[in-house]
């Protein structure tokens, strides 16, 4: 019977198996990384990015839609709905529904062929009503201020049915000064739309006076139109 090799010598035959453990301890590595891969769990994946996987999809409803290059909408520079010019600068003058509850939300200018157009858009509640006509001078009811308009012509602007937005609801319009239109030949700028005591108080300045002009209401959203002609009355 052949005695056993002795195992007590530190470093004796043991440096031949070391290969052997290196390659069994590199198949046990990956064949428990197979196994991981091959499993039901998600294999977490680290990204260097900083956009996270929702900033990095934008829906198409999402993308910005590109600058209009004017003051209207395109609902705006429709004349379907639009009254003939009258023959003469008599103030125009329509009722609030009764349950009006609006504020001025937006003021735009545009031109067009033949007139200029001045669109106050409102929200809120109920239909509005105005009255419109020639003034010498630009007064805010109320507190009488004296607004200077470019031109030397006047419309007065009262929308009546009018809310502070407290009670109508709407977003009001702001603007640091006076809202001015691209081309137009008449409307030189639209001032005011302040509210006090159920009307919105707003001024139209004009190139001259004497220029019949047109009111009317649009609607989705709601929308008093005035339209300014380019020639004079006779």
């Amino acid at each position: 019977m052949k005695a056993r090799a002795s195992t007590g010598a530190p470093g004796s035959r043991r440096h031949p198996m070391r290969p052997a453990l290196a390659a069994l301890v590199a198949a046990t590595v990956s064949g428990s990384s197979l196994a991981a891969c091959s499993s039901d769990e998600p294999v977490p994946v680290v990204s260097s990015s900083t956009t996270s996987p929702d900033e990095a999809t934008v829906s198409p409803s999402e993308t910005s839609e590109p600058t209009v290059l004017s003051t209207e909408t395109p609902d705006d520079a429709s004349t379907a709905d639009a009254p003939a010019f009258p023959a003469d600068t008599s103030p125009d003058t329509a009722d609030p529904s009764q349950d009006a509850m609006l504020t001025v939300t937006d003021v735009r200018i545009g031109r067009h062929d033949g007139f200029d157009r001045v669109v106050y858009e409102m929200g809120g509640t109920g239909t509005p009503g105005w009255t419109v006509q020639y003034v010498d001078e630009a007064i805010q009811d109320g507190s009488g201020t004296v607004i200077d308009l470019a031109g030397d012509g006047t419309l007065k602007v009262l929308i009546s049915g009018s809310a502070y937005p407290m009670d109508s609801g709407a977003e009001p319009f702001e603007s640091s000064g006076p809202v001015t239109g691209a081309g137009t030949v008449t409307v030189t700028e639209a001032r005011g739309w302040s509210v006090f005591e159920g009307l919105t108080d707003a001024f139209i300045g004009l190139e001259s006076p004497g220029h019949p002009f047109r009111v009317y209401l649009l609607e989705s959203p709601v929308r008093v139109v005035v339209d300014v002609a380019d020639e004079t009355s006779s």
